[in-house]
């Protein structure tokens, strides 16, 4: 995969003259033709490759969510091979998870300052080390390090996937390519689970890191040998060639490009800061979106953790049967790819129509003016509450011990719906912060993931105290109690961007005074 053809202009010529002008005259009745100005594409890429590139990198999301849910169904062969409880077993699990929400920031901020190449490149092969350690491990202290490690390589994958739509895809068209991001996280925890108790049960847990091993030494390959660098501050809208350590083995068999658009470069962070995703969370805006995706997130992992041991204890299933109860999860995920994910963009361009933004194919769209909150986050709010509906039946329906088919087809409802509302505002949160799309990535991954240890490690005593059927109800109760937090955002986030632009506005001009007198 590599950048689209090269421009054969200067990046601030005009393509329609030689000199510059923006008019050409007629010399026969003195007409003039007045062209409009050079706008750069916002990819390079074409069609198909660009496409190829973003669903590689959302497909790379699942990469975290695959690696801890394999592990669910060799939990207790692991306790039994180990000698140690069930309960030390489940700690590897927590800190997984613990690390999971920490870690992409440390990457994000590496990305946006080096590239997305080498991010993905240093996690992978870190990931690798981990399973192949984990492979070979025999102490239950190497399994709680080791996994801990394998967390920091893998989990930097969700903020990377979120980063490259935002480098490839305009906002108009930027919802289905986000919805990727959000179904590779819910589809990667529905599937491992299959995958690993197949192995489990099989070929013994430590087959589970060898298929690992393998996985992982794939992915390296493919990002070295045809993964191209997209950062925009880095290659700009895929034109501007990078320095050849940013580029694919591929790229570097071709003959070097010119210089492209390089007025599409952003401006290049010059310190690495991994507190950035920490900082972005000090905004209202961001902090109410963060809050209640994780919410979301949370009761969705809870009912993806505890489903195993339901199905085991109510239905007495093998690890075999147990793990192909997730597929209807993980198939209604990815059915969320042609309902919400298209949704989005079309609410988008539908709104700017309303609002008088022109919406033009593969361009930038300036929101400084825009209401983006009103194209994005009205579709959330009544899909929350079909959500809340799909938890209580789920519930209720585990609760009294129906057939399996009705479970079957509640678990694909699931997938889908509670998938849903996730999209528009994970969408919105990297399009405020569009110099920090991998942190703004970050910022969402760190609440969810901190929320949804917390959340699972109540959930299980809760059933056992009230019952599934009351927990579910509860966790319904808790979306629709934490609803305000989108009508907040949809009512007030446009005019506090107005004011915080206001006040930027007023605090530069201040500055540049004082710099003008000579005060500074």
């Amino acid at each position: 995969m590599s950048p689209g053809p090269d421009l054969d202009t200067e990046p601030n010529a005009n393509p329609a003259s030689d000199d510059n002008d923006s008019s050409i005259g007629d010399e026969d009745n003195g007409a003039s033709v007045v062209l409009p100005p050079y706008t750069p594409p916002y990819s390079s890429f074409e069609g198909r490759t660009r496409a190829a590139i973003m669903i590689a990198a959302c497909s790379s999301s699942a990469v975290s969510p695959f690696s801890t849910s394999i592990y669910y169904p060799a939990v207790p062969a692991l306790s039994q091979k180990l000698g140690v409880p069930v309960t030390l077993i489940n700690l590897t699990i927590s800190s997984y998870q613990i690390f999971q929400g920490i870690a992409p920031s440390f990457t994000a901020a590496f990305s946006e300052s080096y590239g997305r190449r080498p991010a993905y490149l240093l996690g992978f092969v870190v990931w690798l080390g981990a399973n192949l350690g984990l492979a070979l491990q025999n102490e239950y202290a190497a399994l709680l390090v080791l996994r801990c490690l394998q967390s920091c390589g893998s989990s930097g994958s969700l903020a990377l996937a979120a980063a490259v739509c935002a480098d490839l895809a305009p906002r108009s068209e930027r919802g289905k390519y986000t919805g990727y991001t959000t179904i590779g996280v819910v589809f990667g925890s529905s599937i491992a689970p299959v995958v690993g108790g197949l192995l489990s049960y099989y070929l013994g847990p430590q087959s589970i890191f060898w298929f690992l091993v393998i996985f992982s030494g794939i992915l390296c390959v493919v990002v070295a040998v045809v993964f191209p660098e997209t950062c925009r501050s880095v290659v700009g809208n895929g034109s501007v060639p990078p320095q050849r350590r940013n580029r694919s083995l591929i790229q570097l068999t071709r003959p070097s490009p010119g210089p492209g658009d390089i007025e599409t470069v952003s401006k290049k962070k010059r310190r690495l800061n991994p507190l950035t995703a920490l900082f972005l969370l000090r905004d209202l805006e961001n902090f109410l979106l963060a809050l209640y995706v994780g919410i979301l997130y949370s009761g969705s992992a809870s009912v993806t953790r505890v489903l195993a041991s339901q199905l085991a204890r109510r239905y007495h299933f093998n690890e075999i049967q147990t793990g192909l109860c997730y597929i209807p999860l993980g198939v209604g995920a990815m059915t969320s790819r042609w309902t919400m994910a298209n949704l989005i963009d079309w609410r988008f361009k539908r709104e700017a129509g309303k609002q008088g933004l022109g919406v033009e194919k593969n361009r930038r769209q300036d929101i400084s003016k825009f209401n983006i909150e009103m194209a994005r986050l009205p579709l959330c709010l009544p899909v929350v509450f079909a959500s809340c509906c799909c938890f209580i039946t789920y519930g209720w329906v585990m609760e009294y011990h129906t057939p399996l088919a009705v479970i079957i087809v509640v678990l694909f409802l699931m997938g889908n719906i509670t998938t849903s509302p996730m999209i528009p505002m994970a969408t919105l949160m990297v399009d405020l912060n569009p110099d920090n799309t991998a942190s703004a990535s970050a910022s969402l991954n760190l609440v969810r993931m901190l929320m949804s240890a917390g959340f699972v490690a109540v959930y299980t005593p809760l059933i056992d105290a009230i019952g599934i059927g009351w927990t579910c109800t509860m966790t319904a109760g808790i979306f629709v109690l934490f609803a305000p937090c989108v009508l907040v955002v949809m009512s007030y986030g446009y005019s506090w961007r107005l004011r915080k632009a206001e006040k930027e506005t007023s605090e530069t001009g201040s500055t540049n005074g004082r710099e003008a007198s000579g005060k500074v």
